[in-house]
């Protein structure tokens, strides 16, 4: 399981990214488009590591949500 932070970006775009693994970033429309994005990104990432042999970041983020 991977924690993913999904925040609109400056082109209007929603824009997700899995902090724990680096540079698995996507992209969506729509919220629900952004997550189903990084859904596949981090499978896809994970698939490469495991093809390669490579370890597996450990999921080490934990996010808090800071309104002011």
């Amino acid at each position: 399981m991977r924690q993913a932070v999904v925040f609109k970006g400056e082109d209007g775009l929603w824009v997700a990214e899995c902090l724990s693994l680096p540079g698995c970033v996507s992209q969506g429309k729509t919220r629900e488009e952004a997550v189903s994005q990084i859904r596949e990104a981090i499978r896809l990432y994970v698939a490469v590591l495991e093809e390669d042999h490579l370890p597996i970041p450990d999921e080490q983020f934990d996010t808090l949500l800071v309104a002011v």
